[in-house]
């Protein structure tokens, strides 16, 4: 009962819906959310040149540091308020606020722009599903079900963008839209219709009224907080020094690959495919392997070593072989966050899921508005104009503004700087503790007052004070 099985009885009449929550329901919600987003990757650029002529990408920075900051703020308080009036209601708003502009794409651009900024108050999907996962499995589970979470947002890519850009070219962006739309609005019915919750009713409190401490949602307190305890520190450093360079890739990466490296668009596509299901494989089956053979800390040092020498390829590579080879790296090192995941989850009370992964997720949302202007700051300090514009010269070489730089440029000067900065990141996971003391309390965020307070599954829980830290100080 795990799958949503459709029955229909004799009468005509049709269907029941799974009563048990599963990581099915979580891989579903997020395979369809970013198929839609996967689809318009063709048409979001074009009416991205069309709305803003003039430093497309320094717009597009713009936005996605809007957005990336909106979900810096907002990730503690949903993640902080799922914790207590259930998994469902969020998901169903994140997913509903995410994929809202999508129609808009065609209506008004201007407006499909404040409005794709506004939703990052609400993208924080990956904060809620995580908590889903964590409210249905057991601790050694986890990071395989964290895993298998991954690798559906890295299969949702892996034909999205090459269906998006044929149809885009065969019938028009409109097209692509109205089966984006129509993507996100099945989405949204899938969860009203077949999820069920994943919180169970007694760690819930009876009515909305509950308080919910402001503590628990500002997140800033949250990095205040994060101070006092060394294993949360370390961890969110190594999510921040880790992540940042891959926001800021994600944002360029692929008009890199076209005007720098010369790929075609049938190249690029394949190029997502590929490297979409080596990172399927990845994160389900390796990670798995990887976990119970050498640990959770050691997955996530050799997951960094795969993202150090991923984007040192990318920084140095000129040919397409290059870009192929450090693709598959790329799919290695997509491990890294998954077991980030579940050493989090693993230190962290049940009811506290939802703070825990909104407080990695808002780390990951700052980078996210902070990686695509970092990346388009270092391209233009490196005069490496990164426009669809017509930037090559006859003899097929990049126009750069000074050409006496043209010997000395390396072909990917942001890859090189977030090299270096994943190999800091990796330097401060060295000092992650494997695994927390058999005397420590993962105890969270000060405990829900009133009725929720009660609705901790340990009893030891429900005495903790506002001052504990998420994890318990520990030796490094």
């Amino acid at each position: 009962d795990a799958l949503l099985i459709f029955i229909f009885t004799p009468d005509g009449s049709m269907f029941s819906f799974p009563t048990r929550p599963s990581v099915y329901h979580a891989v579903v919600v997020i395979f369809l959310e970013f198929f839609a987003w996967g689809l318009l990757t063709t048409p979001m650029l074009t009416v991205l040149r069309q709305t803003f002529p003039q430093h497309t990408f320094l717009m597009n920075g713009l936005i996605h540091g809007v957005k990336g900051l909106l979900s810096f703020l907002s990730a503690p308080l949903i993640g902080a308020l799922s914790d207590v009036w259930g998994r469902k209601s969020f998901l169903l708003l994140t997913v509903f606020f995410t994929c809202a502009p999508i129609p808009l794409m065609k209506i008004s651009p201007w407006w499909y722009f404040a409005v794709i900024s506004m939703s990052g108050v609400f993208a924080v999907t990956f904060s809620v599903i995580f908590a889903y996962v964590a409210d249905i499995t057991q601790e050694h589970e986890r990071s395989t079900a964290y895993g298998l979470v991954s690798a559906t947002f890295a299969a949702s890519l892996v034909t999205s963008p090459a269906i998006g850009a044929y149809l885009s070219v065969t019938y028009g962006d409109t097209l692509v839209v109205i089966l984006a739309t129509a993507i996100a609005l099945l989405d949204i019915c899938f969860i009203l219709v077949a999820v069920p919750e994943s919180l169970p009713e007694k760690m819930r409190p009876a009515s909305w009224g509950a308080p919910i401490s402001w503590e628990q949602a500002d997140p800033f307190a949250s990095l205040r907080k994060v101070g006092q305890d060394s294993t949360v520190l370390l961890i969110c450093i190594t999510v921040f020094l880790s992540y940042l360079p891959e926001a800021g890739q994600y944002s360029s990466f692929f008009l890199y690959l076209r005007q720098v490296i010369h790929f075609t668009p049938e190249t690029v596509a394949a190029f997502i495919a590929v490297v979409g299901i080596l990172s399927i494989l990845a994160q389900t089956v390796v990670l798995g392997m990887l976990m119970r053979s050498i640990g959770n800390k050691n997955t996530i040092l050799l997951g960094l070593g795969f993202q150090i020498l991923q984007l040192a390829w990318y920084g140095f590579g000129s040919q397409h072989w290059m870009m192929w080879a450090a693709g598959a790296v790329a799919a290695m090192s997509s491990i890294t966050f998954p077991a980030i995941s579940a050493i989090v989850s693993r230190n962290a009370e049940p009811d506290q899921q939802g703070v825990v992964q909104g407080m990695i997720t808002g780390i990951r949302g700052l980078c996210n508005g902070l990686g695509p202007a970092l990346y388009g700051f270092v391209f233009y300090l490196f005069h490496v104009e990164l426009t669809d514009d017509e930037i090559h010269g006859k003899d097929g070489k990049m126009n750069m503004a000074n050409p006496t730089d043209e010997s000395a440029i390396i072909p990917g000067p942001p890859f090189l700087f977030g090299a270096c900065s994943v190999l800091l990141s990796l330097l401060v996971a060295l000092f992650i503790p494997e695994q927390t003391g058999p005397g420590m309390r993962p105890g969270a965020y000060k405990k829900h007052s009133n009725g929720a307070q009660s609705h901790s599954h340990s009893p030891q829980g429900s005495g903790a004070e506002g001052k504990e830290p998420l994890l318990e100080d520990s030796s490094v």
